[in-house]
């Protein structure tokens, strides 16, 4: 679909699957090179915007691993609220075991930060952070992201799991303002 339409809102194509598909298998390769199964990695997916970047990303992930999810909202139409909550806790034990975080947007930092506070409590042996989108221009944290499919501009986009007030996350490309 080059265009669509959700509540009071036109959306155009601005990501088509087959670019977003590249650059998840560029990033599992990485992940892939950098840990192995001494690390006993736990992959953390953040509901509900990562759960199709989580499971592409899985599929190319060639470690014996855990996968498991949590869900916390900040953001409210087109806009984080600046403040996070925990909606669907980790019911895992973490202890010594390397995490990575599966995000599908950083933008501000905030959700990203209130979270590896949270985890570095349980003791994990380390955080990585994996985003499938990171935009640069709005950032406001130091916490380094360590494995990043795609850079773009503080733009707001939808389909690929995320969502304008819960609609969109089903289309397989992303899509931004019109």
């Amino acid at each position: 679909m080059e265009r669509v339409s959700l509540q009071d809102k036109s959306f155009r194509t601005y990501i088509p699957y087959s670019e977003i598909d590249k650059a998840i298998q560029r990033v599992a390769s990485e992940l892939n090179r950098d840990l192995s199964e001494e690390d006993r990695p736990v992959f953390i997916g953040i509901l509900n915007g990562s759960f199709m970047f989580t499971a592409d990303l899985m599929k190319k992930i060639d470690l014996n691993c855990v996968v498991t999810f949590v869900k916390l909202a900040s953001y409210s139409g087109t806009a984080s609220t600046g403040h996070v909550r925990e909606i669907l806790g980790l019911c895992l034990d973490i202890t010594d075991r390397t995490v990575v975080i599966v995000e599908d947007v950083v933008d501000s930092g905030t959700t990203i930060v209130k979270l590896v506070e949270d985890l570095k409590k349980r003791n994990p042996k380390q955080i990585k952070i994996c985003t499938l989108l990171f935009k640069p221009d709005a950032y406001k944290e130091v916490l380094p992201i360590d494995y990043v499919c795609m850079r773009i501009p503080n733009d707001f986009v939808v389909g690929y799991g995320l969502d304008y007030n819960d609609l969109g996350r089903q289309f397989k490309d992303l899509y931004i303002i019109d």
